[in-house]
């Protein structure tokens, strides 16, 4: 049992702060790669999850990127920090606050495989043919790798550059 089901244990569906990490992994033809998801329902986001006890930020985008695919993360890169006053209901009732830790790499090698508990499939897009049903949160985290990569790399227009999610609206008095 990992912790996030203990600590469950103690407290039920209430409200936690937790820690996860998410990778933007990019091909070799600048494509993101993405996972449609299970939970939300269709939704496609990064591979990423949950920290676990003794983990490092790092430790559970590798764990969390090689869990729902198979494959193995190298040198990871941060793109930031995202938190916000946007609070996650997962399947079962669970509440949640996140705080997510956004990495980038090319370093990742192995054989794919889904698993579809999590996962319904898997996709490369182009930055600019991202889904429309892409996690809000995942698409600011993309737009804010892509403002850290040089962008005579990418042909490609940043889209929905403006999307503001919940997570990043303005705090107004």
């Amino acid at each position: 049992m990992g912790y996030i089901e203990e600590l469950r244990k103690l407290v039920g569906n209430r409200p936690l702060i937790l820690v996860g990490a998410v990778c933007i992994m990019v091909d070799d033809k600048n494509r993101i790669f993405l996972q449609q998801r299970r939970f939300p329902e269709g939704k496609w986001g990064l591979p990423g999850g949950l920290m676990e006890l003794g983990e490092s930020t790092e430790d559970t985008a590798r764990r969390e990127v090689y869990e729902e695919t198979g494959l193995k993360v190298g040198k990871l890169n941060l793109v930031g920090v995202h938190s916000g006053r946007t609070l996650t209901v997962a399947e079962n009732g669970d509440q949640f606050y996140v705080v997510t830790i956004a990495y980038y790499t090319k370093d990742y090698e192995g054989t794919m495989k889904i698993d579809l508990k999590e996962s319904i499939k898997f996709e490369y897009f182009n930055v600019n043919e991202l889904p429309n049903n892409l996690v809000g949160s995942h698409r600011k985290m993309i737009n804010d790798y892509l403002s850290l990569v040089n962008l005579n790399d990418w042909p490609y227009l940043l889209i929905n550059r403006d999307h503001k999610c919940p997570e990043t609206k303005p705090i107004t008095a």
